[in-house]
């Protein structure tokens, strides 16, 4: 058996090298395709982000919903967009590729923000306004439809444009060369920094003529800007380098696991890294992948069997029957992924809170700056948690990790696991200094009253801005660490699903986060301490809640350096949390 696996591979060398000299040029376009590719996101970002930003004030003001209700929709809608992204990148990556996927994304988005600019606008698509009185009239059926139409337009959108613009970017590079390889990650750094300089201008200058000027206007300017994002990206149609879909990536994954079933019986040999069917195709843009001991049942579908049949130039022949070892440990990547994209999921849960109630906050603490009249937005102080990742990023890249790549030796200075871990960490403490600011805010005399939600605290909004700063350090490290992460132990053909998987940690993290609101509202509204989360702060205990999710969070934290202690990264055949566990390659000869 042995002999015939080698003679298989010194076949499937010699087939390489033909199609490899037989492979067309592409040509990159590179730099040449930038200004179009960031032009495009700067302003879909900025049209995106806009809006969704004050969305939860929109829908509580002008639609006149109750707290509870408004967190509610926002947090389904937030999970439902972000769960869009796996079947996107799977069409994506399946049957249209990314250039089409981003252009009708970016049209459905459009189309989304401009449903939602008009109830503001017109009159006759939301509910009159509450004004002093004690008892504000909901939304018709109707009028709820056409947001929620709205609404569905923006999930289609997000779900097409977050997992392929990343993806798209890189593809006009050339991943074979030095130059190629620095444009991929000059593109990243201007990835991020579009995000978070959108971010910024939405909670400042658009939150601001929403809250302050017109909510017409304020969300007639991110529909203007979708649609100067939708006409740079196709001005730039004709140098763009558009990659063909090769085939749904899932289908090689269902294999692994019906023939692994299928053979169950069978006993797996002594070494399987020498007699597993070893094949890979010939122009696979998939690197290749040493075995891994790692979920050994799955194995099973790469052991070699009597009827099993191959093709002269050695793949199956009956690929539903028998699966390469390449296959399989392309299957234990993303099997490995899942435990460590789960504990994200409690993570996102206390970032979550600073996207909702932290406004909810910030709606009954004291806004205005010193003895001025101007008042900050509520909304905008989400912008605090942008500026500490804005600042911390370059000081981290420049400063902090070269200082730590002299005492670990490892290029990045840590490993990823070891940076989403801190991010985890610094999300406990923000839940944690949140319930404590909350508690202070409560203690507080009152300055005044909001007819809707009772009263407003003397205490000053700037005091949310540790929490928030935190957040946006625990963002630095998780959340770009995430990215980076997936991008890197996914298989290359499944870069999109890659991408999907950030925002579909994102998308249970709002389920969970709505639950978790909706269970502690009923459940502490006939409890002696009285309702947690009520309308008006003041008569709830916000600070409970706080203290709950850090409670979640502690536990996650602990989950979570199992999981990375546990892991085995992608073309390693070590488990590693850092650079000092045992190396298995001095253990097992690698394939």
């Amino acid at each position: 058996m042995s002999e015939r696996i080698s003679s298989l591979r010194e076949t499937m060398e010699k087939n390489e090298e033909i199609d490899t000299a037989d492979e067309p040029e592409v040509n990159y376009r590179g730099v040449r395709a930038m200004p179009y590719i960031i032009g495009n996101e700067t302003f879909e970002k900025l049209g995106a982000i806009g809006t969704l930003s004050n969305l939860l004030v929109y829908v509580t003001v002008v639609f006149n919903m109750k707290s509870i209700t408004a967190t509610t929709l926002i947090n389904i809608f937030n999970g439902t967009t972000n769960f869009a992204t796996l079947p996107g990148a799977f069409l994506s990556d399946t049957y249209f590729g990314r250039y089409k996927t981003l252009g009708f994304a970016s049209i459905a988005s459009f189309m989304g923000l401009l449903v939602i600019a008009l109830t503001a606008a017109i009159p006759n698509l939301h509910p009159p306004e509450c004004g002093k009185a004690s008892r504000c009239i909901g939304a018709t059926a109707w009028q709820m439809a056409f947001l929620l139409t709205g609404f569905g337009l923006l999930v289609i959108g997000a779900g097409g444009i977050r997992p392929c613009n990343l993806a798209f970017g890189a593809d006009q590079f050339n991943p074979k060369t030095e130059s190629g390889k620095r444009g991929i990650d000059s593109f990243f750094n201007w990835y991020f920094f579009t995000l978070t300089f959108a971010q910024m201008v939405s909670l400042t200058a658009i939150v601001y003529v929403q809250s302050k000027v017109s909510w017409g206007i304020g969300l007639g300017i991110p529909a203007l800007l979708m649609l100067l994002s939708c006409v740079v990206f196709f001005m730039g149609t004709k140098i763009y380098v558009k990659v063909k879909p090769t085939g749904s990536p899932m289908t090689s994954v269902a294999q692994v696991i019906v023939v692994a079933v299928k053979k169950r019986r069978l006993k797996l040999p002594e070494q399987p890294w020498l007699s597993l069917f070893s094949y890979i195709p010939p122009n696979s843009i998939n690197s290749k992948l040493p075995y891994t001991d790692q979920f050994r049942f799955l194995d099973k579908a790469a052991v070699l069997s009597p009827e099993d049949q191959l093709n002269p130039d050695g793949s199956a022949a009956y690929p539903w029957r028998l699966c390469s070892m390449q296959q399989v440990e392309e299957v234990k990547c993303i099997m490995r992924v899942i435990p460590i994209w789960s504990s994200a999921i409690i993570y996102h849960c206390a970032i979550v809170q600073q996207h909702t109630y932290a406004v909810f906050q910030a709606l009954q603490s004291n806004r205005y700056v010193g003895n001025s009249k101007f008042q900050i937005p509520a909304a905008s102080y989400a912008v605090f948690s942008m500026l500490s990742l804005t600042i911390w990023v370059p000081i981290y890249d420049r400063i902090v990790v070269p200082f730590l790549r002299r005492i670990t030796g490892k290029e990045a200075g840590i490993t990823i696991l070891q940076r989403i871990g801190i991010g985890i960490f610094l999300s406990v403490l923000t839940s944690l200094v949140s319930a404590l600011v909350e508690e202070w805010r409560r203690t507080r005399p009152i300055i005044g009253v909001d007819p809707r939600r009772g009263g407003i605290s003397s205490m000053s909004g700037f005091w949310l801005i540790p929490q928030l700063t935190l957040a946006g350090l625990a963002e630095a490290f998780t959340a770009i660490g995430q990215v980076e992460f997936y991008y890197k132990q996914f298989p290359e053909n499944m870069r999109s699903i890659a991408g999907s998987f950030f925002f579909c940690g994102m998308a249970a993290s709002s389920y969970v986060s709505g639950l978790l609101v909706s269970i502690v509202h009923r459940t502490t509204a006939g409890a002696g301490t009285g309702n947690w989360l009520p309308e008006d702060l003041n008569k709830g205990r916000l600070d409970y809640f706080y203290y709950l999710v850090t409670s979640l969070g502690v536990i996650n934290l602990g989950y979570f350096l199992v999981c990375a202690k546990w892991y085995t990264y992608k073309g390693s055949t070590s488990s590693t949390l850092d650079s000092n566990m045992v190396d298995m390659k001095s253990e097992k000869p690698s394939v």
